[in-house]
């Protein structure tokens, strides 16, 4: 594969740190975009500036020495150079532009994909709901997220697995099999009192009369105890199938769905809490069984065992990571609810506790949504009681356009998914607006082929003839694609491809309003075909790696 810009900036980097001319440092997340002023380069990138203040070097030191370590094998640079405090600007030679469209044509589906992830063993752990209710929009948001970090992972060269983790031991599965077991009297004509910790939801209801309608009394026959246990463990498996139907109906699918229960059945727990207390991670106090996180970052310790012998969730947790690197993942990515946030420093010290690298894994925040209809907001579900969920969503308006909306905001910012304009077939529609672009291409490549003209192959066409500036920024942009690509994966942010598509899509449209293809100049028409054909391109391969369809026409 030819290396990209990134890749070129970056192994200068870690040649300037090997001769002991930077120190050896974690980048923070850095960027390579077009200048706004054409001026300036090509490309121009941040990562001096970004890096100064960890690196205890002025900015324009450490572009000296990322410049003076460049190597360029595909001999696609012109010039580059230090400007300002210490940005740096890149040019390239004028012929790489038209190698560029022939490199992507040749590529095809392989376009926007690099090694840099070298194999290594990556796990995305998402969604990871509790099995005791339907998912909701939020879950959506985090289910689109993390689908689509493991595809642009696997796209940047690393190995990843998707694993839903179903929390299916402890109080909330107890909780469940009283809230169905209360609803199941209350069919059968029993007085019951509905307690506020019970499950409200419609969903109950609805579980309890399927029971009902499918085993009769056969509950009332048992100790309160025993139904509770058996209601808890059926209604369990009967949420669990609607979520994985739900998800698939979502284009999200896994690798593996890894059962809580499991960790304690296999003994796995227990060994974990054995081991941490025979290297001294962990202590106990007052009957309690301790993890001496406060040692490891975490403001204060934390219980692993209550004095009543009960595991807290935090010990399964502990299992659980311990398990996955135990699996020989390399790197673990998990996505939670922004509710979690204060149980981040924790994780972090178990993994060090348990002898890993806390480094090795990213948790991703992911913020809450708020649903719009014309923007206002959106009252309850009625069938759902208490929040609207992800079926009905996905129902209402689409597959396409709930996946690719999920994505306009970083995930750790609250979004506004308002469901109108998920409907419109307008420029106001982001999804719309992207797939609109190559449903035109193909309007203009039929055209074309009605008219004889050949839009197949590239490397006999001269692309000499594209010497606008829409044309040459066209290009430019589509050189960033696996720049993108990579970027939104090593620095666990998919939105920067939505972002990326919009605006690709945009140039696009603003280049077909003013320039015609089937011109007179047969070199140009075929030069110009073979542009928007790269253009398509890469418009497909974005939106594949979104789980977005791209429509031929519209």
């Amino acid at each position: 594969m030819k290396a990209t810009l990134t890749d070129l900036i970056t192994k200068a980097f870690e040649r300037a740190v090997k001769k002991g001319e930077l120190p050896d440092i974690s980048l923070p997340p850095w960027k390579i975009e077009l200048p706004k002023n054409p001026r300036h380069g090509d490309y121009a990138t941040n990562i001096a500036m970004v890096s100064a203040s960890l690196a205890k070097r002025a900015p324009r030191q450490i572009a000296e020495e990322i410049i003076a370590n460049i190597e360029d094998p595909d001999g696609v640079l012109d010039s580059f150079e230090i400007a300002g405090p210490g940005f740096m600007n890149f040019r390239f030679k004028p012929a790489r532009w038209h190698r560029i469209v022939k490199d992507i044509l040749a590529d095809g589906a392989n376009y926007g994909r690099t090694d840099v992830g070298a194999g290594k063993k990556v796990q995305v752990e998402f969604v990871s709901a509790n099995p005791t209710g339907p998912l909701h929009v939020g879950h959506g948001r985090g289910a689109l997220l993390g689908d689509v970090l493991a595809s642009l992972l696997e796209a940047a060269g690393f190995d990843t697995d998707r694993e839903y983790y179903i929390n299916d031991a402890g109080n909330q599965m107890a909780t469940l099999g009283a809230s169905v077991y209360a609803r199941y009297l209350e069919l059968c004509g029993r007085e019951v009192e509905f307690g506020e910790k019970l499950y409200q939801g419609d969903y109950v209801k609805e579980l309890a009369a399927g029971f009902l309608e499918r085993e009769g009394e056969r509950y009332l026959d048992m100790s309160e105890d025993e139904a509770v246990e058996l209601l808890g463990l059926a209604a369990g498996k009967t949420i669990l199938d609607g979520i994985r139907t739900d998800l698939e109906e979502f284009g999200v699918t896994f690798d593996r769905w890894f059962s809580e229960l499991s960790l304690y059945e296999s003994g796995r727990v227990t060994k974990t809490l054995e081991a941490l207390e025979k290297s001294g991670a962990a202590y106990r106090k007052d009957g309690a069984l301790w993890l001496s996180t406060s040692k490891y970052g975490d403001e204060k310790d934390r219980v692993l065992v209550r004095a009543d012998g009960r595991e807290t969730y935090f010990a399964s947790d502990i299992a659980y990571h311990h398990d996955k690197y135990e699996r020989g993942y390399q790197e673990i990515v998990d996505v939670w609810g922004a509710d979690h946030h204060g149980y981040v420093p924790r994780m972090k010290a178990a993994l060090e506790a348990t002898g890993h690298d806390r480094d090795s894994l990213d948790i991703l925040m992911v913020q809450l949504v708020s649903l719009l209809r014309g923007g206002e907001p959106v009252s309850m579900s009625t069938r759902a009681g208490e929040f609207v969920t992800l079926e009905e969503v996905v129902k209402e308006v689409g597959r396409d356009a709930a996946r690719f909306l999920f994505l306009t905001r970083s995930s750790d910012t609250m979004l506004d998914f308002d469901l109108e304009v998920a409907k419109q077939r307008t420029t106001d529609n982001p999804v719309f607006y992207v797939q609109y672009a190559n449903a035109r291409i193909f309007s203009v490549l039929r055209e074309a082929k009605g008219a004889g003209v050949d839009t197949e192959g590239a490397d006999d066409i001269s692309l000499s003839a594209l010497t606008q500036d829409a044309e040459i920024d066209m290009i430019k942009l589509l050189y960033l694609f696996p720049e993108v690509v990579e970027g939104a994966a090593l620095l666990r942010e998919p939105h920067r491809l939505a972002y990326y598509l919009q605006d690709l899509a945009a140039n696009f449209h603003q280049y077909y309003n003013k320039h015609r293809f089937l011109v007179e100049d047969e070199g140009l028409a075929k030069a110009r075909l073979a542009l928007v054909r790269a253009i398509s391109t890469v418009i497909v391969n974005g939106l594949t790696l979104m789980g977005v369809s791209a429509p031929e026409s519209m």
